[in-house]
């Protein structure tokens, strides 16, 4: 489950059995403080590798706030969210004031799908074309302007490409 259909859930029934956030985590109401990093790198189909500093979104309540209220967001920067298991990673932009770019990876590391600058506060669903194991969020137009594309290897903070 990712953060934006907990947020939802949560919000709508915050004694539903969910993950261990409750009910005054459900509607965050300000910036998470920065959370730990690790590196990260994509390598295009050329063999260009752009290296990421992100920061990794790993319990429910960090998940939930993600990277809303934030002003901005770096050009080397971003947020990791990693799913217990494979899933259709579905997110939102409620409360998110800057444009996004979700990268949607399959366990292996190779990118199902990637969204380009997302609207800010839109509660439209955005989804992975199919099951993944990881949401990568960066600043929006980061993947055009460093032409990364559906099928790069993500490489780092537990992926582990085949070959």
């Amino acid at each position: 489950m990712n953060r934006r259909t907990l947020l939802a859930l949560l919000a709508a029934a915050p004694f539903a059995g969910l993950p261990a956030a409750d009910a005054q985590t459900a509607e965050p109401k300000g910036p998470q403080p920065v959370l730990p990093k690790e590196k990260l790198t994509i390598v295009t189909k050329d063999g260009v590798k752009h290296v990421f500093d992100v920061e990794m979104a790993s319990t429910p309540a960090e998940q939930i706030t993600g990277l809303m209220f934030r002003t901005a967001v770096p050009a080397d920067g971003g947020m990791l969210f990693v799913w217990p298991k494979p899933i259709v990673s579905r997110m939102w932009m409620k409360n998110t004031l800057v444009p996004l770019d979700m990268v949607f990876i399959r366990a292996d590391g190779t990118i199902d799908s990637i969204i380009e600058n997302t609207v800010p506060h839109s509660l439209r669903v955005l989804a992975s074309h199919g099951p993944v194991t990881a949401t990568l969020e960066l600043a929006g137009g980061t993947t055009a302007r460093l032409g990364i594309v559906v099928g790069d290897k993500v490489e780092g903070a537990g992926f582990h490409p085949k070959g």
